[in-house]
């Protein structure tokens, strides 16, 4: 267990014990991500390129004699949650956070698995807001805890898949795939070219001497506000005028065929030109071609902030201070839903002291702090520990 794993560890078994008396039974890890190219890409059936990071959430568990689940938080200050499960579960107005237990736990019920009555503790270490898959995260440990209770085990996919549900049925958020599945199918020193239609993994190596750097912008994103959803609906209404079953299928000619209003062509046109370009970045990152892949990241950042319009003024500006410290051996792009969160940037790992003191220097966060910068590798994914 890496030290940082051990803290997370250390901490979710003290508010279990703190808050039921006694040890958990089982504790689930499950890592954020961060997506090295392929964004809004997921629920179009694209291609995407992200890797599981070492910050992840945590959940401790142990099994109840009756229907009651009861939940809490230690990154919310002890907050807690309880609710039956022969009872239809509703969203807590309350207390948001909750809404991600209830809608995992709803899912696995709707899926026809048989769950017991629980205590639960969550803890975490991703950075909230930072588009880093928190909410998949913790979708994705508590479905392996509370299976692991019921003594069942399934396929990562397909827990994935369930987590998915619980996000868009439940949650709200019209999400792809890419981020529970990543969470749960990550894979040590690899990133994963995933086809979002298939749902087929292709290892993609990140050598020792490339360093993955993700810096937080400092501008919290939310993504059931209505901007994510509208992007879907736009991309949707794309498909259905060119006549495919998902832009996936689209290529630049069919899209200038359809006679489309502009927001929605150039929303198309983010969508058809990013899916090729993370082909193209796979390609790269096996060849350990970091100039290539740089410039794929530069073009997909301009896609996003100009087609799919998901960027703001602050990401724009640490993404051009990220690209001019690295120069041309590695690029930088904004990663996630958009609307705020962070940065990643790829480049060799001889470079990161510098890149790292160019942007301290730099860049202010809104609020007036030195940004949050983490050094990654690609790790596991989803494991009881």
């Amino acid at each position: 267990m890496t030290p940082q794993d051990q803290a997370l560890y250390d901490t979710v078994s003290a508010s279990f014990t703190a808050c039921f008396g006694h040890a958990p039974e089982f504790v689930a890890r499950a890592p954020g991500r961060v997506n090295l190219i392929g964004e809004h890409t997921d629920y179009n059936d694209g291609f995407v390129l992200p890797c599981a990071i070492g910050p992840a959430t945590m959940v401790a568990v142990s099994k109840r004699d009756d229907d009651i689940v009861d939940v809490v938080a230690a990154d919310f200050g002890g907050a807690r949650d309880r609710f039956n499960l022969q009872t239809p579960l509703e969203r807590n107005s309350r207390q948001p956070w909750a809404d991600y237990v209830r809608g995992m736990i709803s899912a696995l019920q709707n899926e026809g698995y048989a769950l017991s009555g629980a205590q639960i503790a969550i803890a975490g270490n991703l950075p909230k807001g930072a588009g880093l898959s928190s909410s998949a995260s913790l979708e994705v440990a508590l479905g392996k805890a509370m299976l692991a209770l019921a003594g069942t085990d399934i396929d990562n996919t397909r827990l994935a898949q369930i987590a998915q549900m619980a996000e868009c049925d439940f949650v709200g958020t019209k999400c792809g795939i890419m981020d529970q599945l990543i969470s749960a199918q990550g894979k040590e020193g690899h990133a994963l070219l995933i086809d979002c239609r298939s749902l087929e993994l292709t290892d993609a190596p990140v050598p020792d001497d490339v360093a993955i750097m993700i810096v937080h912008s400092g501008v919290t994103r939310g993504l059931v506000d209505g901007h994510y959803n509208e992007r879907r609906r736009q991309c949707e209404a794309a498909a259905a005028a060119v006549g495919v079953s998902a832009l996936r299928d689209a290529d630049l000619d069919m899209l200038a065929a359809a006679g489309l209003d502009a927001t929605t062509t150039k929303r198309a046109r983010h969508v058809i030109t990013e899916n090729q370009r993370t082909l193209d970045a796979a390609d790269a990152l096996a060849r350990s071609d970091l100039a290539a892949l740089g410039e794929l990241m530069v073009q997909s950042h301009a896609s996003m902030r100009d087609d799919f319009e998901i960027t703001v003024p602050p990401i724009d500006e640490l993404v051009v201070l990220l690209q001019e410290a690295i120069g041309f051996n590695g690029g930088a792009r904004m990663t996630g839903g958009g609307f705020g969160g962070a940065c990643v940037a790829i480049m060799a790992a001889t470079q990161v002291a510098e890149v790292r003191s160019a942007i301290e220097a730099a860049y202010i966060t809104p609020d007036g702090k030195t940004p949050l910068i983490m050094i990654e590798r690609p790790g596991p994914g989803v494991a009881i520990i």
